[in-house]
């Protein structure tokens, strides 16, 4: 299922992503999440009160659709990797609003310029392969005063962890997890991409429990500037 205004920044390949094992693990891991994670509630929080025509940037197997309010006119979800759109599309039939699932990478959009009044970043950040370009897709998709709603893991804890977290992203984590980065700073990286930051919180994921290099992520607002007058 395309998206209706598919004309993009660049061609990719439909599948310019692929990692069939990790998303296998992926799918089963974050169902499972919902309830025994608190990431249900996350996702409530993060889409509470968007309206319009919104675009999702690595929507993974869809879960947060059921949990995008009635005043959303259509989410165009943009998934790069085959089995996690696919799961996208079956749960993008069960949604309560209008879900036109796409493939694409972040950096490079199929959608028109300024076509979006609000653009939902969930767990994306820490493995697009390049963050500037991603988030100059994400400015550039965006309408002038529009809305970018965010929840990343990133940096976190004292020195001794973030020591870990750059460890573990020079070696293995990375390659086991889908190109996933634990020591990215995504709050950082909105600011850099010219967005002025919102209401942010730091949230632990597990809430309870041991600190992962994977837990400490933060669920926030950031707008694109209007345009000056």
């Amino acid at each position: 299922m395309a998206p209706r205004s598919a004309t993009g920044s660049g061609k990719v390949p439909r599948d310019a992503v692929h990692h069939p094992l990790f998303a296998r693990f992926y799918a089963r891991v974050s169902v499972n999440a919902e309830t025994r994670m608190g990431m249900a509630d996350i996702r409530d929080r993060l889409l509470a009160g968007l309206s319009g025509r919104v675009i999702e940037i690595g929507a993974g197997n869809g879960l947060n659709f059921a949990h995008y309010p009635r005043a959303v006119s259509e989410v165009v979800a943009i998934e790069p990797e085959r089995m996690l759109r696919k799961l996208a599309v079956e749960s993008a039939l069960r949604a309560g609003v209008p879900v036109d699932v796409a493939p694409g990478v972040a950096e490079a959009l199929p959608v028109k310029s300024e076509a979006f009044d609000a653009v939902v970043l969930s767990l994306v950040m820490c493995s697009v392969r390049d963050v500037p370009r991603a988030l100059a897709e994400v400015r550039r998709v965006l309408r002038p005063g529009g809305m970018v709603r965010f929840f990343e893991h990133g940096r976190g804890g004292g020195r001794a962890m973030l020591l870990t977290q750059r460890a573990l992203d020079r070696t293995v984590w990375p390659l086991l997890s889908g190109g996933c980065h634990v020591s990215r700073d995504p709050v950082a990286a909105l600011r850099e991409a010219g967005f002025e930051l919102g209401p942010c919180r730091r949230v632990m994921v597990p809430e309870q429990g041991p600190a992962l290099p994977s837990s400490y992520c933060t669920l926030g607002t950031a707008w694109r500037p209007p345009v000056s007058r």
